[in-house]
């Protein structure tokens, strides 16, 4: 399985993302939104690891995912409100998994595998077009401080 991962990744020519994973931009809107400021669309190619998190982080702008291969993908997020959620992304609707999820903008969120010694690849798009200057990930202390009854999920997607 880690080969074939290992090949997913260079076939793709995906790179490290900061907040965990892999990823691959694949698309940039030459239109421009927010006065010109900004690219109406953007999609990229995400991969996740079974060993590995997305950490928990938020970005100014809706994020839709696209289930695409591998084990389902679990969403979590909490809301601007502090409610915490976890959605999984897949094709198995019998068992709660949708092929495509929307987080809203300015949401806390981060993903983690639902199956051992896999990887889920998915598509994320964002509109306003995603600019690394909006994305801010999340110390652990930070998001315990605010939300302590979701110590058990902060744990395990935030960095110490």
């Amino acid at each position: 399985m880690k080969n074939n991962i290992q090949e997913i990744i260079k076939q793709l020519d995906m790179q490290p993302h900061p907040e965990g994973g892999y990823y691959k931009e694949t698309y940039r809107s030459m239109d421009l939104c927010l006065n010109g400021t900004r690219s109406l669309k953007t999609v990229i190619y995400f991969l996740l690891r079974s060993e590995d998190v997305s950490h928990f982080h938020r970005i100014k702008s809706d994020e839709m995912w696209y289930y695409h291969a591998g084990s389902p993908l679990i969403v979590h997020s909490i809301d601007e409100q502090g409610n915490y959620k976890e959605q999984k992304v897949g094709i198995n609707f019998l068992d709660g998994e949708i092929p495509q999820y929307l987080v809203p903008k300015n949401t806390i969120f981060g993903s983690s595998v639902l199956e051992k010694n896999s990887y889920s690849l998915v598509s994320c798009s964002v509109s306003p077009g995603f600019e690394f200057e909006d994305f801010e990930l999340f110390k652990q202390s930070e998001l315990l401080n605010q939300y302590p009854s979701h110590s058990e999920i902060i744990t395990k997607l935030t960095l110490p």
